[in-house]
């Protein structure tokens, strides 16, 4: 699917074994995204960006936000032309934000319902 365009939403339980190595004792994944190569998971405990980089994907890019350094974040949702959404998450001390697009596959409102829950503790 994903070699398509089609972004879709991971089994939390299927993301939780697949991602063990990066998981501290006792956190939970709640909702995991695939994105083309890339993933985010929704931890309980912070928010975790896997970029899958170079042309075979082997090397690969763990970033671990702890949802209190969110600052804000902005959904933009899919247009007419515009088929992809987007989110954009600010992080303290950085002034650039950190982009993920998200194809049909994914509804970026559930994203971002899913984010609230957490960054709004």
């Amino acid at each position: 699917m994903a070699l398509f365009g089609n972004a879709h939403t991971i089994d939390p339980a299927s993301a939780q074994h697949d991602y063990a190595r990066l998981l501290g004792h006792g956190e939970q994944v709640h909702a995991a995204f695939l994105l083309i190569r890339d993933t985010i998971l929704f931890t309980d405990r912070r928010l975790i960006l896997i970029d899958k980089q170079g042309i075979t994907g082997k090397k690969v890019e763990y970033h671990s936000v702890p949802y209190r350094s969110i600052t804000h974040f902005a959904v933009e949702t899919a247009g007419t032309f515009d088929l992809d959404a987007e989110l954009k998450i600010w992080i303290s001390g950085t002034p650039t934000p950190i982009e993920k697009t998200f194809t049909k596959g994914v509804d970026i409102y559930e994203v971002q319902a899913i984010l609230t829950q957490f960054v709004a503790r």
